[in-house]
């Protein structure tokens, strides 16, 4: 071992990847996945050694990235959380069947209990539906030690590999205990004969897919050694996937009694039947903790014969939110002389809110006043996901629909088109970037009567504040994709500019038409910690300088 050190889990899964040779680290920020790729990050740029970090405009553009890395036989680590995964899906789900060159791991962050997220849905669902390994650590140690894993099965299998973590793993720090560094060489280019197989043509995919299909047998196989049936003396057994593994190993060490349950850890899919039956033939019923779906309960329960599983789906664990050791504690029926949970306590509760002195603030407060002063004081605003999406809550109650990353914009458009007036959308830079543009560009396209606010706080706020891909650049992108320079407007999101600024919303919203307005305001978390400290004085430098070669020309 090189050396060890206190790492979170995301952070062990980027180190690995930077120990294993990876050649480029893409991602699209998303708590709780975000610092995984930040660490990595740190160590490239820390070891420039012609390794690269991107962060990309979405989810799909960066698995797209390592992908082609991938083909150009380098390895490559590309990071998101759960959701994300959504929107890269079809170049996961069809990178199962071209297959891959170089080593790519896929770094999903799952986040049970959404204490960020729009739903809790669980990984493991998709890389089942892709046919693709997952691996699912439960310690900070085995999120480095799986990450190297992770990258010897997908070359040795050529397809991608998920590393699953949740919440409470990606965040938990833990010591990390390093290999040597290895060097990016890379396998070169995909050989000739091979070129057919990225080629997802009907003819070829149809092939590639009876191929992938041949290949489950041999994946089952090479992560077997990851899973282990240990046997016990008890007639009650349990079986364990990530964090039910780590927390039923924490009881253990209070209640010793717990080892002579016959038990099933579960860290790698797809998994072989035999373990399940060897476990059934030993208990007469079975007590199941994994984090989020029944993914290995549904398996068991199908198996089962005369043995009881108890789970999720008997109601024995609740079917939502974060597994916790409370929750095997009462499971398993463990008497306990602990002290009232923090969970029973009467708190009172303290509900996120906007920053002192964010813009958002004032761009709200300027719309709430239009739509007014319009006579549309209860219009419905179509929000996205971003940190302005607090302005749904009290004291604002600005915003009265939120689904999922760029759908303000469409949903908007959608409204209008059915004769809501004025139909307002709010959308975030950096969200406006990731997917609004095609909502935007079909807005536009179909002369829906949709107002539609960029709130451009110049960075992704909300999970660390990372430049934004549309820096400084929102204005030429709405033009581009249709709306007419009379129908758009730059406007300052300050007390002093409140007046002009309602206005100016006013005129937009009786515009029988499409119309942007773009609120520019640097985050004032990012503006503290001087983020876009050098872009602007290199920005400020480049104007000067165009400003002088103008005057002599």
């Amino acid at each position: 071992m090189a050396q060890t050190s206190l790492a979170l889990g995301v952070e062990a899964v980027g180190c690995a990847a930077f120990d294993a040779g990876i050649k480029g680290a893409f991602g699209y920020p998303g708590t709780p996945s975000t610092e995984g790729f930040e660490y990595v990050e740190a160590m490239i740029h820390a070891e420039p050694t012609g390794r690269v970090a991107q962060w990309a405009a979405n989810e799909k553009v960066a698995y797209d990235l390592a992908l082609g890395m991938s083909y150009a036989g380098q390895r490559s680590l590309v990071t998101m959380k759960h959701v994300g995964l959504n929107v890269a899906m079809d170049a996961y789900a069809n990178s199962a069947l071209t297959g891959v060159r170089g080593g790519l791991v896929l770094l999903v962050a799952d986040d049970p209990g959404m204490h960020s997220s729009q739903n809790e849905q669980d990984s493991r669902r998709l890389a089942k539906f892709a046919w693709l390994p997952v691996l699912e650590p439960s310690t900070v140690q085995e999120c480095y030690d799986f990450t190297w894993r992770a990258f010897d099965l997908s070359e040795s299998l050529q397809v991608p590999v998920m590393i699953r973590v949740v919440t409470r793993l990606a965040h938990c720090r833990g010591l990390m205990a390093r290999r040597d560094v290895l060097t990016p060489t890379g396998l070169g280019v995909a050989p000739q004969d091979t070129i057919q197989d990225w080629v997802l043509i009907p003819s070829n995919a149809r092939r590639r897919y009876l191929d992938l299909l041949a290949k489950l047998p041999l994946m089952a196989q090479q992560v077997a050694p990851l899973n282990r049936l240990i046997p016990g003396t008890s007639r009650r057994g349990v079986a364990l996937a990530g964090m039910g593994r780590a927390y039923f190993e924490q009881l253990s060490l209070e209640y010793p009694e717990l080892l002579s349950l016959p038990r099933l850890e579960i860290a790698a899919y797809p998994m072989e039947p035999s373990l399940e039956k060897d476990l059934l033939a030993q208990v007469d019923e079975i007590f199941v903790f994994e984090e989020a779906y029944p993914v290995l309960e549904e398996r068991l329960t199908f198996l089962r014969g005369n043995v009881a599983i108890h789970g999720k789906l008997d109601g024995a664990l609740p079917r939502t939110g974060e597994l916790t050791p409370r929750l095997l504690k009462k499971a398993l029926g463990l008497k306990t002389a602990e002290a009232k949970a923090a969970s029973d306590l009467q708190l009172p509760l303290r509900a996120p809110r906007l920053c002192e002195g964010c813009g958002h603030t004032d761009a709200f407060e300027a719309l709430r006043e239009a739509l007014k002063n319009v006579g549309a004081a209860d219009a419905r605003v179509f929000g996205d996901i971003g940190c302005y999406t607090l302005a749904a809550q009290e004291p604002m109650n600005a915003i009265h629909a939120v689904v999922e990353m760029g759908a303000s914009i469409s949903m908007a458009a959608g409204a209008a088109l059915a004769g809501q007036s004025p139909s307002v959308a709010v959308i975030g830079d950096s969200t406006f970037g990731h997917s609004g543009m095609p909502a935007l560009l079909t807005a536009a396209a179909s002369g829906a009567n949709v107002t539609v606010l960029i709130l451009d706080n110049r960075v992704v706020g909300m999970t660390g504040q990372q430049p934004s891909m549309a820096l400084d650049q929102v204005e030429r992108m709405v033009l581009g994709l249709g709306i007419p320079e009379a129908q758009l407007q730059v406007l300052t999101p300050l007390p002093r500019q409140h007046e002009a600024n309602v206005q100016a919303l006013e005129a937009a919203l009786r515009h029988p038409g499409p119309s942007v307005l773009v609120f520019r305001r640097e985050c004032i978390q990012s503006l503290r910690r001087g983020v876009l400290r050098d872009h602007d004085r290199e920005l400020k430098a480049c104007t000067a300088l165009a400003a002088c070669q103008e005057s002599h020309s």
